[in-house]
């Protein structure tokens, strides 16, 4: 036997429908500005006829009828996390249909303890719906941020190729465990895919040198160093310098110069290669003319 709420939306849905929306709209929850009216009340339509089908089944939001429904609603709770949506905006596409089908309730229902045990069984299916609905919207909020901070990271440590067998890896800002790993992969494919046998990392654009930095910066050599390839350190500041010698940081056996230029150059060098300004004509062209 179909639930109340199913007879519900079976009878009214297209009442309940104009209703929700006109709820959306006073709430907070349409957004025109990042969704037309159309689309809104597409996935409206869709919800409520995935919401009776699932309530004629029983009203456990657990069970295997509610599938469908919860798959519909984790799909456009990651299309408004795309499309810009706030939590709580999300959140209030499914929780303002609580108002409009209370209504129908009541007319449908004229005894007073059936209307408060429907009522409150509707709100706890909804209250459970509406709290899938955000934790998928954070999830995939979440996933975007994570996404899009990885992309960060890889446009914020690009790999130069400055020669033929030379690299450059410029890092600007602070060296973590996780760029570091960026850092590493980004060069490691980089010596692999040009065959380079030096490269140059400049912290010139690095704040600060700790321990921890420094250590990044070894393993980094040390990885390079494991694919064939020798490392130049550039961008030592007098600062930077003092702070390695204070936090007593071994780099004796790496390459160190000031500037990415100094390091550029004694890359040069090691790859037997040298640059030598072009000399200029010290003598003007001379002209004759012929007596007359």
């Amino acid at each position: 036997m179909p639930s109340t709420i199913a007879s519900v939306i079976a009878e009214s849905e297209s009442k309940l429908l104009d209703d929700w929306l006109k709820q959306l709209r006073e709430t907070g929850g349409a957004r025109a500005d990042l969704m037309q009216d159309q689309e809104l009340r597409q996935q409206c339509g869709d919800i409520l006829r995935l919401l009776r089908t699932a309530t004629n089944q029983g009203m456990d939001p657990r069970s295997d009828h509610y599938d469908p429904l919860r798959a519909k609603l984790a799909e456009i709770s990651r299309s408004r996390a795309q499309q810009g949506f706030s939590p709580t905006a999300t959140a209030m596409f499914v929780f303002s249909l609580k108002k409009p089908l209370t209504e129908q309730l009541r007319a449908k229902l004229r005894d007073g303890a059936a209307l408060a045990d429907e009522s409150a069984a509707m709100h706890q299916l909804i209250d459970d719906l509406g709290l899938s609905t955000t934790e998928t919207f954070q999830k995939t909020r979440e996933e975007l941020i994570n996404r899009q901070q990885q992309d960060l990271l890889e446009l914020s440590t690009p790999v130069v190729k400055l020669w033929d067998g030379v690299l450059a890896l410029p890092v600007i800002g602070t060296l973590d465990s996780a760029r570091t790993q960026v850092v590493m992969e980004s060069l490691l494919q980089q010596i692999v895919a040009t065959g380079s046998e030096i490269a140059i990392i400049d912290i010139t654009g690095v704040p600060t040198v700790d321990t921890l930095v420094a250590q990044h910066l070894i393993k980094t050599v040390t990885a390079a160093r494991l694919m064939g390839a020798d490392c130049i350190i550039s961008g030592i500041r007098p600062q930077i310098a003092q702070t390695i010698v204070h936090l007593g940081v071994n780099l004796a056996d790496i390459t160190t110069k000031a500037t990415l230029a100094d390091a550029f150059k004694v890359a040069l060098q090691r790859a037997g290669l040298s640059v030598t300004r072009r000399a200029q004509a010290n003598a003007a062209p001379m002209h004759g003319g012929r007596a007359g």
